[in-house]
């Protein structure tokens, strides 16, 4: 039997993620900050890179608490290793995929939800975590 998941209350001013559900965007995760929480349960949050399609300002959308979840946290790292499981960020977003190399200060990341590998800078990878149950479990392989 599953424990139960722990359920988290964010307060305006929360940093968080979002899981996007966009076709295209499946699994990758937006920085944003929590502005409400609504009567419904549902959050206001404003992204941190996303833009209206105007891109006058920041994009605000209303989000279901289960596409949110606390910042990962950080862990200094420079180094990968091979078959490591990492987000990189790209597209304004973060991107679950694995190290297949290394050229000096850049690694290769494959993407399994494109079948794309794309080299980055380390300083655009972190550590994979996973959400669960309410608590952050270091993901060391894929």
């Amino acid at each position: 039997m599953r424990p139960p998941s722990k359920k988290i209350d964010f307060i305006q001013g929360d940093k968080v993620e979002v899981c996007s559900k966009e076709p295209g965007f499946l699994g990758s995760y937006y920085e944003a900050n929590i502005v409400s929480r609504l009567d419904n349960g549902l959050y206001v949050v404003c992204y941190k890179n996303l833009l209206e399609d105007d891109e006058s300002k920041p994009l605000t959308e209303t989000i279901y608490p289960k596409e949110l979840r606390p910042v990962p946290p950080k862990i200094h790292a420079t180094q990968f290793l091979p078959c490591e499981k990492v987000d990189a960020f790209d597209n304004d977003g973060w991107w679950v995929g694995e190290i297949t190399g290394r050229n000096g200060s850049h690694y290769y990341v494959y993407f399994t939800s494109s079948n794309e590998e794309i080299a980055y800078h380390y300083s655009k990878i972190r550590v994979h975590h996973e959400w669960v149950n309410g608590e952050w479990v270091l993901s060391n392989k894929s």
